[in-house]
């Protein structure tokens, strides 16, 4: 196997159809941040994205998208943001994962949402579960399926639209558009809530912000940024924006107004969009890892991702574990505790009421 690396804007239109063709030979890879379009894009607005280009004789064979940070260190593509992470390759590609990253000049490569099947998994690597929607048999099977498995909040959550629609107007629910000012409302709410919650606002980085209205932009049958909002009369209740492939949509930046919470308005909008989404030929929704209560009602099923890293023995790689694997695993103790979970959830809404008063 020979390897060649490129920045994104330097694959030709004949490798960026092969690594598409790649992708939807297998299911494992049916994940749009692993689209070329997702690694083009944010190649336009990071400078250390690189693409290795797998070749086998004059055949290409896989593209493995990474970023390369000082002293060798590589992550995934928009490492904290994306929920697929990985290779795309041929089946039966017989490929070295520590040849692979010497030749891509890194030290250790870290990731935290690697996709099954991966050459880069071994035994000792994290399995985290991704919950997912399957619509592969209809709007009207999964409905089925939330009656027997979540009939209460099923039924709750109609109530709820109802109710909405006579308090505050008729419910109406717009998917797939394209226009910037409800993005910018579903943004400026998640900004709200990664506050309220003591999180990092992720759109306090402009290029998150300008990454999303390209992605927005970014309109064909294969790959497609994907906005969609819930209105009560007029006014803007919920939304989400996420990304899709022909048969894939994931779950990426929901949020809601809080005025509006006693009516949960994000379970009234998931469902509107998983039914507008199979209308359009989405067969599976994948939410993401991470516990929500609101994934554990509406999933039928799970997928799996990995977390971990692959390191060559190497001076950068010894920092870089002594910085990154204890906090990664005091981490997967917290998020596997109950208890602790609870604890460290509360503490953070408090530090975003403090924060946000002290900035009021």
């Amino acid at each position: 196997m020979r390897v060649t690396l490129a920045l994104p804007r330097e694959l030709s239109q004949s490798e960026v159809s092969r690594w598409r063709a790649l992708q939807e030979a297998d299911t494992a890879f049916d994940n749009p941040f692993l689209s070329p379009e997702f690694t083009l894009t944010v190649g336009e607005l990071r400078e250390h994205v690189r693409v290795a280009v797998l070749h086998d004789g004059p055949d290409i064979v896989g593209f493995f998208p990474f970023e390369r940070h000082p002293l060798g260190i590589g992550k995934p593509v928009a490492a904290g943001l994306t929920d697929a992470q990985g290779l795309v390759y041929a089946k039966g590609l017989d490929l070295d994962p520590l040849r692979l990253i010497k030749q891509c000049g890194l030290a250790v490569y870290e990731f935290d949402h690697l996709v099954s099947g991966q050459p880069l998994l071994n035994e000792r690597h994290e399995r985290h579960p991704s919950p997912v929607i399957d619509l592969r048999d209809g709007w009207e099977r999964y409905t089925q399926t939330l009656r027997a498995n979540s009939g209460k909040t099923y039924k709750s959550t109609l109530a709820k639209s109802r109710k909405l629609d006579r308090d505050a107007g008729p419910v109406r629910h717009d998917y797939a558009t394209t226009e910037l000012e409800p993005l910018r409302t579903l943004l400026g709410w998640k900004t709200d809530q990664y506050r309220r919650t003591g999180r990092t606002d992720r759109f306090a980085h402009q290029w998150i912000v300008e990454l999303v209205e390209r992605l927005l932009a970014t309109q064909s049958e294969s790959f497609a940024g994907v906005l969609d909002m819930v209105y009560a009369g007029d006014r803007p209740v919920a939304g989400h924006f996420g990304l899709r492939t022909r048969t894939t949509l994931v779950g990426w930046f929901p949020a809601y107004d809080p005025q509006f919470a006693k009516y949960s308005p994000g379970l009234i909008h998931h469902l509107a969009m998983a039914e507008r989404a199979a209308e359009s030929g989405i067969q599976l929704i994948d939410m993401g890892r991470g516990p929500k209560e609101y994934k554990d009602k509406l999933k039928t099923g799970e997928l799996q991702v990995a977390e971990g890293r692959v390191a060559r023995a190497s001076p950068a790689a010894g920092v870089h574990w002594m910085i990154r694997v204890p906090v990664r695993k005091t981490r997967a103790t917290v998020m596997a505790n109950p208890v602790l979970l609870k604890t460290a959830d509360k503490a953070l809404k408090t530090y975003g009421r403090l924060r946000t008063v002290l900035q009021g």
